[in-house]
């Protein structure tokens, strides 16, 4: 009986060293990968800070006011004002549904033949912000 004890005991001991083993080697992977993902992320950031510092030199104004100049031909970009910003009564938003569930003479669709002064006056002023006398920043 006392040869079985020890056997099992035996057993245990080694059960218990072939688990802290495995333990103490899944651990040290766990920890080679965390320093590799580590070592990854602050590349990462570093690529990340280089791409902001490059963002930053491609926006500047100065660069950005240059390149509407050069391709002012092919892209209309002038200096944003407040003559370009309508107003909301400039809109012309669709009438209110009739109440009329019969489709009486208010019902469907109503064409819009008010005239619009609004619209026309942004017209005019979008062909004027698009000359080149206003990409110089003179008046026309």
């Amino acid at each position: 009986m006392r040869n079985l004890l020890y056997a099992l005991t035996a057993l245990a001991v080694m059960g218990l060293v072939f688990w802290a083993y495995r333990e103490n080697y899944g651990t040290q992977k766990a920890l080679k990968q965390v320093t590799k993902l580590q070592t990854e992320i602050a590349g990462l950031k570093e690529n990340l800070g280089m791409q902001r510092a490059e963002w930053a030199f491609l926006n500047r104004p100065s660069r950005l006011r240059e390149l509407a100049l050069l391709n002012f031909d092919k892209l209309k970009l002038v200096p944003m004002s407040p003559n370009q910003f309508g107003d909301v009564s400039q809109i012309p938003f669709a009438p209110p549904p009739s109440s009329d569930p019969a489709g009486g003479p208010g019902a469907g669709p109503v064409a819009n033949t008010g005239s619009n002064t609004g619209a026309a006056d942004a017209g005019g002023a979008r062909a004027v912000l698009n000359s080149p006398s206003a990409k110089l920043g003179q008046k026309p």
